[in-house]
């Protein structure tokens, strides 16, 4: 899943389809990472709602985003982002590390 602008799509869960996502290009991730971030996406989306995904930028950064259906009167707009934040503070060596691991062995840049 890539879209146009070069980001792509690591992984993501949709609390209307109660499905997960995880980009199989990233396979050689190991195993408790995949794990870790398969977690992080469905409690995030068990306890807001809506659509949650963790995306890869152009530049190697890594993006977490959240949307909702227009007509979801039960996602909470507030929650999403402090829950958003509290994931960028509680997984911050987690969020460099795919950075780096994407802009290595993905974007391979030199360093």
């Amino acid at each position: 899943m890539q879209e146009n602008s070069g980001r792509v799509v690591l992984c993501g869960a949709n609390a209307y389809e109660q499905k997960y996502y995880f980009n199989e290009k990233f396979n050689r991730i190991p195993d408790a990472i995949k794990e870790e971030l398969h977690i992080i996406c469905v409690l995030f989306t068990e306890e807001v709602g809506g659509i949650f995904t963790i995306v890869l930028e152009e530049d190697g950064s890594v993006s977490l985003e959240t949307d909702a259906y227009e007509e979801d009167i039960l996602y909470d707009e507030i929650s999403s982002g402090l829950l958003v934040r509290e994931i960028r503070m509680q997984r911050q060596e987690l969020l460099e590390a795919l950075s780096l691991y994407y802009r290595v062995f993905v974007l391979q840049e030199q360093g």
